[in-house]
């Protein structure tokens, strides 16, 4: 519960935890449903928030943690830099994969166009990566998680 709470108060999504500690996306959902962690997780965590390990254990926080520091800025910097070069990489292969696929499509069956079934699936992909890594989906961040606590709860966090 900490770690969460933690990590919405940072406005983090849990896949932006997951990249800034090293853990997997898994780990950091099992860890918010309460379950056990091992000392390293702790570690890692402790160290992306920036408080001491002993703190993770405790059950409630009475101080929430700095938001302004610039280490975890540049920390949030870089894993959304990662994400954006990723997106690219997945949208020069496919222009590859598609452009060598049509080739090779004029080449075999030039009277039926099949090429596009694959281009157009894994297109629906790549849209949604994109729209994902560049934020333009309202929805799915941690800022909106942080907002749909924050209303629930009926304070701030």
């Amino acid at each position: 519960m900490l770690i969460q709470k933690l990590r919405l108060q940072h406005g983090w999504s849990q896949e932006q935890l997951a990249e800034l500690s090293g853990l997997s996306p898994r780990t950091i959902q099992r860890l918010e449903r309460g379950q056990t962690a091992s000392p390293e997780s702790l570690k890692a965590l402790a160290s992306v928030f920036e408080i001491e390990f002993s703190r993770l254990k405790e059950s409630a926080m009475t101080t929430a943690p700095s938001t302004s520091d610039s280490r975890s800025d540049e920390a949030l910097a870089f894993a959304r830099v990662r994400k954006i070069k990723e997106f690219y990489v997945n949208l020069a292969l496919y222009v590859l994969i598609i452009g060598a696929l049509a080739i090779a499509n004029l080449v075999t069956s030039p009277g039926y166009w099949w090429v596009v079934w694959p281009a157009a699936g894994w297109g629906i992909g790549i849209v949604a990566h994109g729209l994902r890594v560049f934020d333009q989906l309202p929805f799915l961040n941690g800022q909106w998680e942080r907002r749909e606590v924050e209303k629930l709860l009926g304070r701030k966090l």
